[in-house]
């Protein structure tokens, strides 16, 4: 009985949480549909609502707005959005501290989260997998004596959460393992080991 019994609890618990992330990011997404007029919306002619074309609408609005800004009017209008923000206080910080963010983490040159490192946290002897995220900068970098990496620390299972340390270069160690491999071994909290990779030339001893 216990042998069945723990068999379909392996069948449905990735199953259920797999339709529940996916439930919370439909409905998070339908969220999108107030903002059309009520006119466009479904329950005005179907007469109901239908889950998941706040979703279709949203892909549909980013892959426009991507398309437009790519040419040379869309560039133009960009940036003079971009000068707009900057200019309002209080706004400006945020938008610029969020848009800095979003494109190094999306840029296709960005080097946040390219690289898995292993780090001895919270104490020494004790390890966890982190994420490089790039170097220190400003005057930070002033008063910090050596080869400095800045590094996320992701927590477990929900690895959103978690902490921004700067250690020295010569502390951590670099995975030769995938940011997603990383992510896999961090959220499932060790039990999903990630796969070996062939060994690189002139890898070892």
């Amino acid at each position: 009985m216990k042998k069945y019994f723990i068999t379909g609890l392996l069948i449905w618990i990735p199953l259920v949480i797999t339709i529940w992330v996916l439930k919370l990011v439909v409905d998070t997404l339908d969220q999108s549909m107030e903002l059309v007029p009520e006119q466009w919306r479904t329950e005005h002619w179907l007469g109901f609502h239908v889950p998941g074309f706040g979703v279709l609408l949203t892909v549909i609005i980013v892959f426009v707005t991507g398309v437009l800004a790519a040419n040379f009017i869309g560039e133009r209008l960009v940036r003079v959005w971009n000068e707009l923000l900057h200019r309002i206080p209080f706004v400006s910080s945020i938008y610029s501290s969020v848009k800095q963010v979003s494109d190094t983490l999306f840029s296709s040159t960005g080097q946040a989260f390219r690289k898995a490192l292993l780090v001895q946290w919270p104490r020494q002897g004790m390890w966890t997998i982190a994420f490089l995220t790039g170097v220190p900068g400003g005057d930070v970098a002033n008063h910090l004596e050596g080869d400095y990496v800045s590094v996320y620390v992701p927590t477990t299972p929900n690895p959103t959460g978690g902490y921004f340390v700067m250690l020295l270069r010569a502390d951590v160690v670099e995975l030769d393992m995938s940011v997603d491999d990383a992510l896999k071994y961090i959220i499932s909290m060790g039990v999903v080991s990630p796969s070996k990779r062939p060994d690189r030339p002139g890898a070892g001893g």
